[in-house]
């Protein structure tokens, strides 16, 4: 429990919106340092064969204006490419994805790397009103445990990484990420019942319980 806590303590949230042509998006924003440099944080992001070892298997046109897919998940065009310092992606999934961006930040300070990661999103106003922010926010504290695992030589296989997501730990994991981006939502101004609901049912939603 103790390195549950202690990775979830590594990370900070905040929850915002943003206004999107004609649509208001809601912004989840990731910020940890990492005690690996830049460049090799960067190539843990961007190399095709080290995300398939702590995120998924993916497969496209890695430069900009090229295209991506994630395996069983989201995929879309690569925007914008600064190497080193910046990536940003259109992040769809599904039939009518909408508006979906992902930006990645790499900030050298001291001997390791400061990341940050926001995605901006409009969803259905529906889904936002029942699991609020943390529906996006727990999916990426479990990609940055994964990434932090990666880039200190461990990791999980794929086969055990199906197995870690329905033990006890993985739970425990989830239950605490649902907390603290519920903190951040109510920091953003959200009002207390709404805060409360969102955070039971989105912690629900990926503990199956």
């Amino acid at each position: 429990m103790g390195e549950i806590v202690d990775e979830i303590s590594r990370v900070h949230r905040e929850v915002g919106t943003r206004r999107v042509a004609s649509d208001l998006a809601g912004t989840v924003l990731l910020r940890r340092t990492f005690g690996a440099d830049a460049a090799e944080v960067w190539s843990a992001v961007t190399s095709p064969e080290r995300i398939a070892r702590w995120f998924l298997p993916v497969t496209g046109e890695f430069r900009a204006g090229g295209s991506y897919q994630l395996e069983g998940n989201a995929g879309g065009e690569i925007l914008e490419c600064v190497p080193g310092e910046r990536l940003r992606v259109s992040w769809l999934f599904g039939p009518d994805p909408g508006f979906s961006e992902v930006e990645v930040r790499l900030t050298p300070e001291g001997g390791g790397t400061v990341f940050e990661l926001e995605h901006v999103s409009v969803v259905p106003e529906e889904f936002r009103s029942q699991y609020g922010p943390g529906a996006v926010g727990i999916g990426w504290d479990l990609a940055l445990l994964g990434l932090g695992w990666h880039l200190t030589g461990g990791g999980l296989s794929p086969e055990d990484a199906v197995e870690w997501q329905a033990s006890p730990e993985a739970k425990a994991f989830v239950a605490r990420s649902g907390e603290e981006w519920g903190r951040a939502f109510a920091a953003s101004g959200a009002d207390p019942e709404t805060v409360t609901a969102t955070t039971v049912a989105t912690i629900a939603f990926y503990t199956g319980e």
